[in-house]
């Protein structure tokens, strides 16, 4: 796999010249928003097929996959976008193809769009959709998720029963809410009962828990909890999520009450939550600065075993309006949008070597400076180096809601996807 940084005069024909690959290949692999409208600065990705064929009367993906040794998802994410017509060259391998295994954790909302989920799952081993809640008294709430859940079965992707302490809309996540159940053991059986039902009724393969905002002097109880429940809906797995930091002196109030030591014991895994350095409210920076996320994975290393670790990795980025306002919110944008606002604004894309993600400032029609972090194939590619390089157990993506067709292609270049 190559990347191309999209210089003056480029297009992708030449491209496709250059480096001696089918143009037909670059478009289906990028699915850019606008193929006619390169931005100086933006990141092409490029593989190398080996094997191909090409799609006779009455093939079937199941009967291309069959004859060629493959499984129905590696033929998928090795042609992704495809239609699978008659006459269409299909890529069976490539000449990078990967060896070192990586499981891929991916959320979603119910109302993720169908057709962008059906592309998305053959990339994923386990989706969480978000996210089931629960009230002072241990009831939980449920979640109308079997849509997703009938999707992931479609494709062989294992669906986790995500549980959370998300308030009521627009609360956020609760920190009393927590703080009651934890010092309420009836509340907690109650709890368990139901999330052991539940999950048993609706087929999920493990339990995901994402307790946020946690009061600091909580944290061994968080802990005792993820333990109590583990127990509780025994085969299952159960991973837990982490707040970012990189030492206890420097944790954020959403950190505190996570103790990675003692989490990292309690848990078959953990999702460490590596993102959201930029966010709605901080002042314009990289939404996962690698610089950051590798000192954030350093400590997770010193408390958990590597083979217990997803590194997540956010699938978004954010527009600041300039100069930056304390209590001005930024506008979350996908990565795919991003590049268009910068093409539609005539910006040259950045790249910012200690953060290792991409950047570039516009001015709106009303003359207003902006600033844009986002995501792209190079920021992508060193995150999942950086889990490859630390024989972590997978990689996890909040969240698949937004279209990020170039991501997909740089994972299955590097991780060899369960």
């Amino acid at each position: 796999m190559k990347i191309h940084v999209i210089r003056p005069g480029d297009t992708l024909y030449r491209l496709a010249m250059a480096y001696k690959v089918p143009l037909a290949r670059l478009l289906e692999d990028n699915q850019l928003p606008d193929p006619n409208r390169l931005v100086v600065g933006q990141a092409i990705v490029i593989r190398y097929p080996k094997t191909t064929c090409t799609v006779r009367p009455g093939d079937t993906l199941d009967s291309i996959a069959q004859a060629s040794g493959l499984s129905v998802r590696a033929l998928l994410r090795n042609n992704p976008g495809s239609s699978f017509h008659e006459g269409q060259t299909l890529v069976l391998t490539y000449e990078d193809e990967p060896t070192q295994p990586l499981s891929v954790l991916g959320y979603a909302y119910p109302w993720i769009d169908p057709a962008l989920l059906a592309r998305t799952l053959p990339f994923v081993t386990e989706l969480s959709p978000f996210t089931y809640r629960f009230d002072t008294q241990g009831n939980l709430i449920p979640l109308e998720d079997s849509g997703l859940r009938q999707a992931a079965a479609g494709f062989g992707t294992s669906t986790l029963f995500h549980l959370s302490n998300l308030g009521n809309e627009g609360e956020g996540f609760d920190r009393e809410l927590a703080h009651g159940l934890f010092a309420d053991p009836a509340a907690q059986q109650k709890l368990f009962a139901q999330v052991a039902q539940t999950a048993q009724e609706g087929g999920y393969q493990g339990v995901d828990i994402d307790f946020e905002n946690l009061y600091p002097a909580d944290a061994p109880a968080y802990a005792r909890f993820v333990e109590d429940l583990r127990n509780a809906v025994e085969p299952l797995p159960v991973l837990v999520a982490l707040a970012p930091k990189a030492s206890e002196a420097e944790a954020s109030s959403f950190a505190q009450g996570h103790d990675y030591h003692l989490l990292g014991r309690a848990a078959d895994y953990v999702l460490l939550m590596a993102y959201d350095w930029g966010n709605s409210a901080s002042p314009p920076m990289a939404v996962a600065p690698l610089n950051q996320v590798r000192r954030v994975l350093q400590y997770a290393l010193e408390n958990i075993p590597a083979e217990k670790i997803y590194l997540g990795i956010p699938n978004y980025g954010y527009d600041w309006t300039l100069p930056y306002q304390p209590g001005r919110a930024a506008r979350s944008l996908s990565n795919q949008e991003a590049v268009a606002l910068a093409a539609e604004r005539y910006a040259a894309i950045r790249f910012d070597q200690t953060a290792q993600t991409p950047w570039f400032r516009y001015m709106d029609l009303q003359g207003q400076e902006h600033e844009v972090w986002f995501e792209d194939p190079r920021s992508v590619r060193g995150k999942i180096e950086l889990a490859l390089e630390h024989g972590l157990h997978g990689v996890g993506y909040w969240n698949l809601d937004r279209p990020f067709p170039q991501n997909w292609v740089v994972l299955n270049a590097l991780g060899k996807i369960e």
